[in-house]
């Protein structure tokens, strides 16, 4: 990512990030302890629902602190209402809740207060690695990790055993898988896609693909790149052939696959557990979580997919009291309090907690998941970059990767016209592409 001298801006999406507001907001910075005894008034903007808990905890311990926590929408929604904030100059959040892959569109657009002088870089060590690449750039922190999204297969143990299927230890075995319980029951798909961004990039990741890189005002975008390469090689025979489910995710019909054993797993972020437990009660017992499938047998690589950190606004004029609540629901007391209600974490101290560790989950009869969740998190390959307008690229996804899902063209010539999108776009907002 470019560092602050090298920075430009972007205009011309309901996304893009405007001029930057130039308020005072940690120069010449109090100590963020003595603010938080001080006291005031914060405004945090996220849709993270375990943080109703941190901020009862926080103003519990800090009387004179008052924190306003307001849902404005979940991801695009509020990233857009962000935006106009920044633009108008007024009426935004002190923090707000940022996915990793929209982080750096943010920074870019020097929306965000780079945190280094509360001493926020030396902080790395407690993170796991993919989350805290995805809340620094260049050295400069800005925000601290909320949680995180290592991968692993979610599958239906019971309609496995019932067709006599082995859990997939690579990619090949698991397209194997995919045909085998198509043939066994054609109302049965291994897995279900209609052009998701996120999964094919965590995808391209975790086959050690670097499509993106960012130097200053120069953006590389190659994907055709041997990560991207291999993604489209294993899943172009799985659409040729019908044997992904045309369900979207998320979707009711999604849900109800889920519970009927229309669909059979999925591989996605270790956030996966309350979803299924909420939204697919009836499963209970017949699920259970394994490594997601490998490259080659008898590796382990892994790849997030989703997570969120909390970020502190550039215009924020509360700076020291907002990274004072910022360490206590990333670090401190708040950070116990997400995972006790489900939430996985992003620091290494939880991830490597033998009672963390050690939990059974009933829903997955009796499993300790998160060993197996914990062992992919330490197994994030390092270096993955996104675009500094990544939320844009998703948003055009399905215009021209998406068209593969419907036969109207191949993966390998839709990553092509994504990334012809994205050149064009990127030298349109300033950059040189390349």
């Amino acid at each position: 990512m470019s560092s602050k001298t090298s920075r430009r801006l972007l205009t011309g999406t309901a996304l893009t990030l405007s001029a930057t507001l130039g308020l005072t907001a940690c120069g010449g910075s109090q100590d963020p302890s003595e603010a938080a005894a001080e006291g005031g008034e914060l405004t945090i903007w996220a849709w993270e629902p375990t943080l109703d808990a941190v901020v009862d905890a926080y103003e519990a311990e800090h009387p004179e602190v008052k924190i306003d926590l307001v849902n404005v929408g979940t991801g695009n929604d509020q990233y857009t209402a962000l935006q106009n904030a920044i633009s108008a100059g007024s009426g935004g959040p002190d923090l707000a809740q940022i996915e990793y892959f929209a982080m750096g569109q943010f920074e870019l657009g020097e929306s965000l207060a780079e945190l280094n002088e509360f001493g926020a870089d030396q902080l790395a060590s407690q993170f796991a690695t993919g989350p805290w690449e995805g809340m620094s750039t260049d050295g400069s922190v800005y925000g601290l990790p909320m949680d995180s999204g290592p991968m692993a297969m979610f599958y239906n143990q019971s309609l496995f055993e019932k067709h006599n299927i082995q859990v997939p230890k690579t990619w090949e075995e698991y397209a194997a898988a995919a045909r085998k319980l198509h043939q066994a029951d054609p109302k049965a798909y291994m897995v279900n896609d209609t052009g998701d961004a996120g999964f094919i990039t965590s995808l391209i990741w975790q086959a050690g693909g670097k499509p993106f890189n960012t130097q200053g005002t120069e953006v590389g975008i190659d994907l055709a790149d041997e990560g991207s390469k291999k993604v489209a090689q294993l899943w172009q025979p799985l659409l040729d052939d019908e044997l992904v489910a045309p369900i979207t995710s998320w979707s009711d019909q999604w849900y109800q696959g889920l519970g009927d054993g229309t669909i059979a797993s999925l591989v996605t972020g270790a956030w996966m557990p309350a979803n299924l437990e909420s939204g697919v009660p009836d499963g209970s017992g017949d699920w259970r979580v394994a490594p997601m499938p490998q490259w080659e047998d008898g590796t382990m690589a892994t790849a997030e997919n989703g997570g969120s950190g909390l970020s502190i606004m550039e215009n924020s004029e509360k700076a020291a009291l907002a990274y004072d609540f910022l360490q206590f629901a990333t670090v401190g007391e708040g950070a116990d309090l997400r995972i006790e209600q489900g939430a996985f974490p992003a620091t290494t101290k939880d991830l490597e907690d033998e009672k963390f560790l050690n939990r059974k989950f009933d829903y997955f009869g009796g499993q300790q998941i998160n060993k197996v969740l914990s062992e992919s998190s330490a197994s994030v390959i390092e270096g993955w970059s996104y675009l500094p307008f990544q939320a844009y690229a998703n948003s055009i996804f399905n215009d021209t990767v998406g068209k593969a899902y419907i036969g109207d063209t191949t993966l390998g010539d839709g990553l092509a016209g994504w990334q012809d999108a994205l050149k064009g776009y990127a030298t349109d907002q300033g950059f040189t592409a390349k």
